[in-house]
């Protein structure tokens, strides 16, 4: 069985840490000769942090399926943005200044210094009267080893970056949508999103549910021996692959309307309940 398994909102708790049960649930499945794989939104290295923590090793699809990676780092399969076809979007979104933008590349993530610094300066303006402001923005910066650099189109522009992701934040969700709708009208982009405030562009074969079908195919596993954990919007691909879903209990309605279980929240061991269900069916 290969047991696909989201992060953020997911497999982590709110401090972004795999809790000791969620661990040995992993290891427990592992021993049992099942495939455990993780399938984010978020780069390989940010994934690797928490997994190497907790002392887990295993495949990693990363950036929403643009990059899937065996235990030992080899690239399976890659699926990374057309430069010149997001570009006009890029420079469009470079020049709101309530849109924070971070572009996923092969080595880093990359922001503009004049994008962080307006929203330093929003966070801390609004602290007082909408302290929940401060919090998103901070998490945000968390969620990524981000590189600062003075113009992001330097990075746009240069021929040999590769960009695999997209990731706008805002706090106003019709701006939010706004910037979505611009990049859905492109060619061979698919918009999705991990948080209510963001929405995360990626090559349209780079899905959650295209790179469960690759390490299945890798494995040699039947798309039906699949089970998928999830909570966000981008997480709905695998979902319609996988042959049995687990939403988690702070999971999207979307999600929860198409699963075959529910299990407890990111905070309250979701995975590991899950999988102790799962796994107790099976012996």
């Amino acid at each position: 069985m290969l047991i696909a398994l989201d992060m953020d909102g997911t497999l982590l708790n709110g401090e972004g840490k795999i809790s000791e049960r969620n661990r040995a649930a992993i290891t427990a499945a592992q021993a049992q000769g099942h495939i455990v794989a993780v399938v984010t939104g978020r780069a390989r290295k940010d994934a690797l942090a928490p997994l190497r923590e907790a002392g887990i090793i295993c495949p990693i699809a990363s950036l929403n399926g643009a990059v899937v990676s065996l235990e030992d780092g080899t690239v399976i399969s890659e699926a990374p943005l057309e430069r010149e076809i997001v570009r006009p979007a890029l420079e469009w979104v470079r020049e709101q200044s309530d849109l924070y933008c971070e572009t996923y590349t092969g080595d880093a993530v990359y922001v503009g210094l004049h994008n962080r610094a307006q929203w330093e300066a929003l966070a801390s303006g609004m602290a007082d009267a909408a302290p929940e402001v401060k919090w998103l923005v901070n998490k945000q910066f968390q969620q990524a080893r981000v590189m600062y650099v003075d113009d992001i189109r330097t990075v746009w522009d240069d021929p040999q970056t590769v960009m695999y992701k997209l990731l706008i934040f805002a706090l106003d969700r019709e701006r939010l949508r706004d910037a979505a709708s611009r990049f859905a009208a492109l060619r061979s982009v698919t918009v999705t999103s991990s948080h209510p405030h963001n929405i995360e562009m990626n090559n349209e074969r780079a899905t959650k549910g295209e790179a469960l079908k690759q390490l299945a195919a890798h494995y040699g596993i039947d798309v039906r021996d699949t089970v998928a954990f999830g909570d966000s919007h981008n997480d709905l691909s695998m979902f319609k692959v996988a042959g049995y879903r687990v939403a988690m209990d702070n999971a999207e309605p979307e999600l929860k309307a198409i699963c075959d279980m529910v299990t407890s929240s990111h905070e309250e061991d979701g995975v590991a309940a899950g999988l102790e269900r799962l796994l107790a069916k099976r012996v």
